[in-house]
């Protein structure tokens, strides 16, 4: 299946009649796809790459690949984010490695160029005697950067819209769970050896559950429970799923209906945040490769939860256990890759349970078909 043949399947999601199948095999192998999501899905849209408590001190900053391009985050010395690309200007060295860190000015390790946090040269080893080379108009590219609530999103286009307005709805339904006032007590980065797409589109559906959690998640969360989605903008959808048991949390004043169910919030294209009881996990699950995603997530408390306790001991218990889910994830998600590029691989009917993959491809078909697609409004 070529490309063009790819992308006409990926548009009969956007029909009213649409098939509930899985994606062509090709769609995760696809070389040429790859490289059309690198411009018209990764190059035009919101990635979450961050909490803002990773970065908040001045020259705090968090530097990674989204699908291949660099980039970093900081905080610079006015306490503005900066989106940048880590790219020197003189030989193409990256000015810092991928991971997160704090510094005072970037240096280039190929020839000791120096940058402020803004991208601004200020300073660049022997080149005085290059009458051509002006440093007041060397600086790294700008990347646009936007807070909500606490996460960090960046986006590569920054002639883009604001992302704010997009997640009304789920600021609204997120209300009780107060994310503002949470603190990131847990963090990780993780590559897995996968299709960014099989990451996502595991995400967006509970029902794996019983298959890659039977003893972590199946006992509270079963993969056969109730699951309703709702698509809320170009940028938003959302799913929730009901619990075997309603919660009890302890600190936050939530309802009964919050209570008795997880609430997972997606941002296109792979972006998510997962809110239950007295916790709030988000996760960004970012391509570097074909092959390859980034896995960036955290996990946010109340500050009164962790009052008075061990702050490394919260952090160990918490890192710990997202390290058993997702290497559970990891484990079936480079299994799936495998199965990918099988001879006999093909598309497969989707579950009922499954309502959020669907919600997933369709933002995806918009996504690579923008210039003629328009959203159809709230489904």
């Amino acid at each position: 299946m070529d490309t063009e043949e790819i992308v006409a399947e990926l548009e009969r999601y956007l029909g009213p009649d649409a098939a509930e199948l899985s994606l062509p095999p090709a769609a995760f192998t696809s070389p040429e796809l790859w490289e059309i999501e690198r411009e018209r899905v990764f190059g035009r849209s919101w990635i979450l790459v961050a909490h803002a408590d990773e970065l908040a001190e001045t020259g705090s900053y968090v530097a990674l690949s989204v699908a291949g391009e660099p980039v970093v985050v900081v905080r610079d010395e006015g306490g503005t984010l900066r989106g940048l690309s880590p790219v020197c200007r003189h030989r193409l060295m990256p000015v810092v490695e991928e991971g997160a860190g704090r510094t005072d000015v970037f240096t280039c390790p190929y020839h000791l160029w120096r940058y402020g946090l803004d991208g601004q040269l200020i300073g660049a080893t022997h080149m005085k005697r290059n009458p051509a080379f002006d440093p007041s108009a060397c600086r790294l590219p700008r990347f646009a950067v936007e807070e909500w609530r606490g996460f960090v999103f960046v986006n590569l286009d920054t002639s883009v819209e604001p992302l704010g307005p997009h997640l009304r709805r789920i600021d609204e339904n997120l209300t009780n769970y107060r994310l503002s006032e949470l603190t990131q007590v847990a963090g990780w980065t993780e590559e897995w050896h996968c299709n960014w797409k099989i990451a996502v589109e595991n995400a967006h559906e509970n029902y794996h559950v019983m298959g890659l959690h039977p003893e972590t998640l199946q006992p509270t969360t079963p993969g056969g429970a109730e699951t309703r989605v709702r698509a809320d903008s170009p940028w938003a959808d959302s799913m929730r799923v009901r619990y075997a048991t309603p919660l009890e949390p302890v600190v936050l004043d939530l309802t009964e209906e919050e209570r008795s169910h997880l609430y997972g919030f997606f941002v296109f294209p792979s972006g998510s945040l997962a809110a239950s009881g007295d916790m709030v996990i988000w996760l960004s699950l970012i391509p570097s490769a074909i092959d390859r995603t980034l896995v960036r997530g955290g996990v946010l408390m109340p500050a009164a939860m962790i009052e008075g306790q061990d702050r490394e001991a919260v952090r160990k218990e918490a890192e710990a256990y997202a390290a058993l889910i997702n290497g559970e994830d990891q484990r079936g998600l480079e299994e799936v890759q495998r199965g990918a590029v099988s001879r006999f691989a093909e598309r497969g009917h989707l579950s009922p349970k499954e309502p959020g993959v669907l919600l997933f491809y369709r933002g995806l078909a918009r996504a690579l078909l923008r210039e003629d697609a328009e959203w159809p409004g709230e489904l």
